[in-house]
């Protein structure tokens, strides 16, 4: 009942969460339409990356409140947060009838939901720790590590089903609001659970014994003994974790939708099939780091992130777009220009006019989802895109008034997608052409990752911090690591690879953190398996 209930409420809040992020392209032509569409899709993930930023002062938030009210009404509290805001979005009026506003409520709402689940993880991950046997810890606190993916795969499938009832066309003038709306009976049925709940039985007896802490945030991280561990927890698990878990479960989402041209259907089904593969792994390493330890298996897992990632990733390309991989090593494309004549495409208001003519060149690009090198040219020099043996020269539009220069860039990014098409490269990939089993493969062993620094961590943290404390004390070097290093990876991944023209450029971000992580926490870290935690 414990692990269920526990479970439950928490799949329902992550299924909340996911559903942005699932949604991120939808979101972009609803509430972003003000801008251009590179900006425009770097300012939604901006906006999912919101709800990641806040999370750590919802840790310290509703951490504190756990420690001094309790583990139960503190994540009574957080969902009930959560689920409101997220059935609001569904009922948000889009950038076209009210404007600005509409992106702006649209965050502020992601925030009220980044604030729910920075109280909500440590509360159920403490609750279910403080009634397991000291030998089952492990594997009683991996359920509830099952419930971020299980909660994305809910939010998958309802999508999926969504989507298949209603078609393209119809989701993605309004239909794409059902599964936020949806969210509403999966709270009402959360609370249900969750009030059949007692309280903790060690937050109980200190109760009883007045033994509770009247100052959680000071005693937290105010002394040095203390915060020590809470960094340390940081930067020797869960930062190395989050760019694990993220890259494996939302990236490769991203990656083959946004990058690799693969339709939104097909995408899901895929990454629903290999989360259906990997989910039973989080109590697999659960239960193993009861018999082995927590830190070899998260560190393991990590490690292995950091040396494989470039084939993986290089692997989904061959196997979901070969027509792309094929084009890309047959007639490489390069852009030969002036540095100073281009731009790190972002704007933030939709005022900028990108026209000089490496910027029109690197724009088509993108929005293309094409690779390219970066070649210079002497200065002052119009800019060409070479691909293969054939070469394309650029326009300057910066003379041009706003009509002529969109019948200009029009005309020539219709010479540059023949030239393209010439040379192999796909305008999407070809369903026929996908080798499912071997994307699902890939996308197991990459879920495969994230189960190893998934499954362990939560038994992990509990144990490093004393009871008094430990709901604050724990919640912040998690939300830190999933809500920063973590959470903002889609946003700095993809604007990295905006910048380079590498699709895989931005897999460098967790491949580094992932290997920073593996060394503190060998060097730093130490085991706690099986430590007393009722004190």
């Amino acid at each position: 009942m414990v692990i269920g209930a526990a479970s439950a409420g928490t799949v329902f809040e992550w299924y909340d969460f996911y559903l942005y992020g699932s949604l991120a392209g939808f979101i972009t032509q609803h509430f972003f339409s003000g801008v251009n569409e590179t900006t425009g899709y770097i300012f939604a993930l901006l906006a999912f990356a919101a709800g990641f930023a806040v999370r750590p002062f919802g840790a310290i938030v509703f951490g504190r409140l756990g420690d001094l009210w309790g583990r139960k009404n503190t994540f009574l509290v957080t969902m009930l947060l959560m689920g409101l805001s997220t059935f609001s979005v569904g009922l948000l009026p889009g950038y076209d009838q009210i404007g600005v506003a509409a992106p702006v409520i649209l965050i502020l709402m992601r925030l009220l939901q980044g604030l729910a689940l920075g109280g909500e993880y440590g509360g159920a991950a403490t609750y279910v720790a403080e009634h397991a046997p000291p030998g089952r810890r492990g594997l009683y606190t991996s359920w509830i590590q099952t419930t971020a993916t299980l909660g994305l795969f809910l939010s998958l499938i309802v999508i999926l089903v969504v989507r298949s009832m209603t078609g393209e066309d119809v989701f993605k003038a309004w239909a794409w609001r059902i599964p936020f709306l949806v969210s509403a009976v999966l709270l009402a049925v959360s609370l249900w659970i969750r009030l059949k709940l007692n309280e903790s039985p060690v937050f109980q007896k200190m109760v009883d014994e007045g033994k509770t802490s009247k100052k959680p945030l000071a005693e937290s991280f105010g002394q040095w003994s203390n915060l020590k561990v809470v960094l340390l927890a940081l930067l020797g698990l869960t930062a190395g974790q989050a760019v694990v878990w993220y890259t494996g479960q939302f990236y490769a989402l991203f990656f083959l939708e946004k990058m690799l041209k693969v339709d939104g259907p097909t995408t899901n089904t895929l990454v629903a099939f290999a989360l259906i593969l990997g989910t039973p792994f989080f109590v697999v390493f659960g239960w193993l780091s009861d018999k082995i330890g927590r830190k070899p298996i998260i560190l393991a897992g990590c490690l292995l992130a950091a040396v494989t990632y470039f084939p993986i990733f290089k692997g989904l390309t061959e196997a979901a777009n070969p027509a792309l991989a094929h084009a890309t090593a047959r007639a490489p494309v390069v852009v030969i220009a002036d540095p100073a004549d281009c731009s790190f495409q972002f704007d933030p208001v939709g005022k900028t006019a990108f026209t000089s003519s490496c910027d029109v060149a690197k724009s088509a690009l993108a929005s293309a989802g094409i690779t390219y090198e970066n070649q210079t040219a002497l200065p002052g020099s119009t800019a060409v895109v070479r691909i293969g043996g054939a070469e394309l020269t650029g326009f300057d539009g910066r003379d041009l008034d706003k009509t002529a220069f969109t019948e200009r860039k029009g005309a020539w990014t219709k010479e540059l997608t023949a030239a393209l098409h010439a040379a192999g490269y796909p305008e999407k990939a070809d369903p026929a052409q996908v080798n499912k089993p071997m994307v699902v493969a890939l996308l197991f062993l990459l879920m495969l990752y994230v189960t190893m620094v998934y499954g362990p961590v939560a038994a992990a943290l509990v144990e490093m911090f004393p009871a008094r404390i430990r709901y604050t004390s724990m919640s912040l070097p998690y939300h830190i690591g999933n809500g920063w290093f973590g959470g903002f990876l889609p946003t700095t991944a993809f604007a990295m690879v905006a910048a380079t023209g590498d699709i895989y450029y931005g897999l460098w971000y967790p491949i580094v953190v992932a290997a920073f992580t593996a060394v503190v926490g060998l060097l730093f870290v130490r085991e706690m398996r099986g430590a007393n935690i009722d004190d």
